[in-house]
């Protein structure tokens, strides 16, 4: 007889997954930087190979085409983000292994490993990454550079329904992923050429705080008209969370001083009361257009970030004062895991949402789903994101997130918290009811 754990994951692996969150390049991008083994390390490994010692330029040599797809993307969107100068342009293969493989080596037991690891094994059907076998992964992700990869990876391996997805674009194949939009660089205004670039996107000429409105709210309902389905906010890896209710006078203030910046502009403490401004902006037209706000809070990607500027609890003055938003909290928190886990009780307008989580540890993972299934209301929870630029690592993360939420809601079935019926009806909720039905998505079935 099958375990208690055998059959709810067989269970959960018949759910197709709404997928709350990811970053995945467009396929035709894919098509043109997805070049060898390194592509798998264009995201989150990278992140440990630096804190593993590897120098940052040599990093991004190793992984110089997804370097410069990275770079190309911030020039895109103008985010106030810059990659460190590869050291080397002129990698041949062989090279770009010897640069990496003690530091690979020396990463093999994190969580971001594993999910690498899992997706070479399980859509590669290459056992390892080593010396023996780069060449052959190389190949292989080589040969999947073709129409219909993300179809087959997305839905026929991944079981995933819906992705929703932040690449500041709407541009995508929305039979397959939706939307988010993230109007970052209308909060995070800090000079002139900040502006410049507003008019260029909104068409609207940019000279008074009332014009960047104006330019926000058009560029919101443009997006929303295109399919987005929510608005998406990464500015924790700018600035703090702490959005305080600022009056117009000083969000004008400002404004006309950042307006006469043509180089880097202010300090951020004279910035702060616009981007303040601004963000309250965000919210009430999201409100209007009644669409959920989707928050990064906690860890943020890459390395020597400032962590106390993504608590949570910094959000606390928003939940309180727009009650009719829908609040979206993003990872867990982590590693402030207990107030984000509080928030979503508390408040009514917040939602807990694990993207990222179990690929940043699956342990925090099991521990934080297993808080919430004792705390959060069932409707408010959402299990799945994978929060990739690669789909095959989404795909990875979905095969990791469905076993980890398998083995937690066995042990709750074990331990006499709840039936077995009852878990698979709430696993059927927080894998893709509750996003869906969120977000407004077309799931049907």
């Amino acid at each position: 007889m099958d375990s208690v754990n055998e059959r709810i994951l067989a269970e959960i692996d018949k759910i197709s997954l709404v997928d709350t969150h990811e970053h995945t390049m467009p396929e035709s991008d894919r098509n043109d930087y997805a070049v060898d083994f390194s592509y798998l390390f264009g995201h989150y490994n990278s992140s440990d190979l630096v804190s593993a010692g590897m120098p940052s330029r040599l990093m991004e040599s190793f992984r110089l085409p997804m370097h410069r797809y990275r770079e190309a993307y911030i020039k895109r969107t103008k985010l106030h983000r810059n990659l460190p100068e590869p050291e080397s342009k002129d990698l041949t293969l062989a090279e770009r292994w010897e640069a990496v493989e003690p530091y690979w080596e020396a990463i093999r037991n994190t969580a971001y490993a594993k999910v690498t690891l899992i997706t070479i094994q399980k859509l590669f059907g290459i056992s390892d990454l080593n010396k023996d076998t780069y060449r052959q992964l190389s190949q292989a992700i080589s040969d999947s550079r073709r129409p219909g990869w993300y179809h087959h990876v997305m839905i026929e391996k991944a079981n995933i329904a819906m992705a929703l997805v932040d690449i500041m674009s709407t541009d995508m194949d929305q039979g397959l992923f939706a939307p988010v939009m993230r109007m970052d660089p209308y909060v995070d205004v800090r000079s002139r050429q900040d502006l410049n670039y507003l008019e260029v996107e909104s068409g609207i000429s940019i000279h008074a705080l009332e014009d960047l409105v104006k330019a926000l709210r058009t560029v919101m309902e443009e997006n929303r008209i295109k399919g987005a389905v929510g608005v998406k906010s990464s500015l924790a890896y700018l600035r703090t969370l702490r959005y305080d209710k600022v009056t117009r006078h000083e969000a004008e203030t400002a404004f006309n001083h950042i307006a006469m910046h043509l180089g880097e502009g202010p300090s951020f403490s004279e910035a702060k009361p616009l981007q303040d401004y601004m963000m309250h902006q965000v919210i009430r037209t999201a409100i209007d257009m009644r669409l959920p706000l989707q928050i990064h809070t906690g860890l943020q990607e890459g390395n020597e970030n400032i962590i106390t500027n993504s608590n949570p609890t910094h959000l606390i003055n928003l939940l309180v004062e727009y009650r009719e938003a829908k609040f979206d909290l993003f990872h867990g928190g982590y590693p402030y895991v207990h107030e984000w886990v509080t928030l979503a009780k508390n408040f009514p307008n917040v939602y807990a949402d694990l993207c990222w989580v179990y690929i940043i540890s699956p342990t925090v993972g099991r521990g934080l789903l297993n808080e919430l299934i004792e705390t959060v209301p069932g409707n408010k929870i959402m299990a799945f994101g994978g929060d990739s630029i690669a789909v095959e690592i989404a795909f990875g993360h979905a095969v990791m997130a469905r076993q980890q939420v398998a083995r937690v809601f066995s042990e709750k079935v074990e331990e006499g918290y709840m039936g077995e019926e009852e878990a698979v009806l709430l696993a059927q909720k927080i894998l893709r009811d509750n996003p869906a039905r969120l977000f407004n998505l077309p799931i049907v079935g």
